[in-house]
């Protein structure tokens, strides 16, 4: 039987897991559903105006509602760059394959990939699968896009 000291530690576990960025990882993206308006202000190529219309139109349920919102008012290479700066993070084993397709640099190879190993038990499968197709720096900075 497992005692309620054990319940409350495995509960806070499973709500709070999320995939941290390693020391070597750019851990300066911004969440759009919880960056301040000075962040968002100093994000490179983010207009006042748009900066306006996240403030206005959070939270976001999904990255592609964020993303509809960022592409009425930015070409798509633009907002690729936005998105390496301000993202928000994604549930490996319930993004929709467009919300992974989001994720800078994703090719559709790489999105079928992340759907083929669901579920992830737990952030050394991703490695490990993910690991197959890509190196070491690349799967650290995919894994810094999601959440578990």
């Amino acid at each position: 039987m497992i005692d309620r000291r054990s319940l409350l530690a495995a509960t806070f576990l499973a709500a709070t897991l999320c995939v941290l960025p390693s020391a070597a990882q750019d851990t300066t993206r911004l969440n759009p559903n919880s960056a301040t308006e000075s962040e968002l202000a100093a994000v490179e190529g983010l207009s006042p105006e748009l900066a306006a219309a996240i403030l206005a139109q959070r939270p976001f349920e999904t990255m592609v509602e964020f993303s509809e919102l960022v592409s009425a008012s930015v070409a798509t290479d633009a907002a690729s760059a936005l998105y390496e700066q301000l993202f928000i993070p994604i549930n490996l084993n319930s993004a929709s394959a467009e919300e992974i397709a989001l994720i800078p640099g994703m090719s559709r190879r790489m999105v079928r990939e992340f759907l083929e190993y669901r579920p992830y038990a737990d952030i050394d499968v991703f490695n490990r699968e993910i690991g197959k197709y890509v190196d070491e720096a690349e799967v650290a900075r995919l894994r810094s896009y999601l959440t578990l």
